[in-house]
């Protein structure tokens, strides 16, 4: 049993039944050893019997759940026709109804376990009636024991449902405080990522232009001074850097996703544009992903136009993001050089390369699909889906 704040109720009322078994059986065994008779013998071994049916109950209650119901009907079967015939030989037998009663109430199935309590009512009644004669006591007593076992049992049951809803409702409490303590560790590294981004524009991205411009300035002051080709090489090497330092700094600048992935989308499009891709770019339904799903394809877009732009030559770009209440599907297809995925996984694994390492585990990250079609000299097509339970 999952422990619950109704744990120690359950326990003490289980600890009080194994008690009320035993004093009862005790009881029952006292009476034969006190009033001899000619089947004492026998209703000695019926005890005995009963107790070790008892027992082997908590061997039943360790069994995986298809085999607990059926090896527990079988199990409070059996306790049953060991009950009947005792009681029909040892009066005192008749109280062991009344642990019985909540028994068959527990192991039972709902519809079946009120019957078997009035049936075992009946049982008591006949065997009491036939030992000592039909007293009013001795029909009242076992209808009592009856109805109060059915609150009884009514309550434990609305108890158990209760505890199971507690159990689920704290479940689902922990899972959504998980995921904002995942949202919230998202919102520290974006923060993060965005200070870093300043502080390259702010000092490298600034220091590389400012010595670029420089290295012009004294390109074009003496063309023909000795040294000018190590000038010249210089200007070029700090113009890639800085070239290269402006695309770290938009990868770790998503654009806002205030107006959603769409529009985030359609601005980290533009800004490759305006690098010499024409990308194009096509969203609907961007309003039914989740935040953290979104911040999650944005990032894969940026990685996917990234590897285009440093790796595949290409001049186009499609991104194409269509989602509805079900799934959320990112394409980004280029028409470069292309590439074999087989290959290009194997290099990744074995190297320090992060750009299509970086998406898949983003992708997996979300439980998502990812799928690569591109072979060389047909471009790259990149297809990233997101089901719903995986959002």
């Amino acid at each position: 049993m999952p422990h619950t704040p109704l744990t120690p109720v359950f326990v003490g009322l289980r600890i009080g039944l194994h008690v009320l078994v035993a004093a009862l059986l005790a009881l029952v065994v006292l009476r034969v050893l006190l009033v001899p008779s000619p089947l004492g013998w026998v209703a000695l071994l019926l005890a005995l019997l009963f107790a070790v049916v008892y027992v082997a109950g908590a061997v039943v209650a360790r069994q995986p759940a298809g085999r607990r119901r059926v090896g527990g009907v079988l199990w409070i079967s059996a306790l049953t026709l060991v009950w009947v015939a005792l009681v029909f030989l040892v009066p005192e037998a008749a109280y062991l109804v009344f642990p019985l009663f909540f028994l068959y109430l527990h192991v039972l199935p709902p519809r079946i376990g009120p019957v078997a309590v009035v049936a075992a009512t009946v049982v008591a009644i006949v065997a009491l009636g036939l030992h000592s004669g039909f007293t009013l006591g001795g029909v009242i007593g076992p209808l009592v024991g009856a109805g109060v076992a059915l609150l009884i049992g009514l309550g434990y049951r609305a108890l158990a449902r209760e505890a199971a809803e507690r159990e689920a409702l704290l479940a689902e409490l922990l899972a959504t405080r998980d995921r904002l303590a995942a949202s919230e560790r998202e919102q520290g590294m974006l923060a993060e990522r965005s200070r870093l981004a300043r502080e390259l524009h702010d000092t490298v991205a600034q220091s590389l232009s400012s010595i670029r411009l420089l290295l012009f300035a004294a390109e074009q002051a003496d063309e023909d001074r000795p040294g000018i080709e190590h000038v010249r090489l210089a200007r070029e090497t700090a113009a890639d850097a800085l070239s290269e330092t402006r695309r770290f700094i938009r990868e770790l600048t998503p654009p806002s996703l205030d107006q959603g992935l769409g529009s985030a989308l359609r601005r980290l499009g533009d800004q490759w544009t305006r690098d010499g891709l024409t990308v194009t770019v096509t969203a609907a339904g961007d309003d039914r992903i989740p935040m953290d799903a979104q911040t999650a394809l944005l990032r894969i877009a940026q990685g996917a136009l990234a590897n285009v732009a440093q790796h595949a030559g290409a001049a186009n770009v499609r991104i194409e993001l269509d989602a509805d209440a079900s799934r959320a599907r990112l394409v980004v297809a280029d028409d470069g050089s292309g590439f074999d995925p087989a290959v290009a996984r194997a290099v990744a694994a074995s190297t320090d390369s992060f750009g299509l390492r970086a998406i898949q585990e983003r992708v997996d990250q979300l439980g998502g699909e990812l799928r690569i079609d591109s072979a060389p000299g047909r471009g790259t097509t990149l297809a990233v889906t997101l089901g719903k339970g995986e959002r």
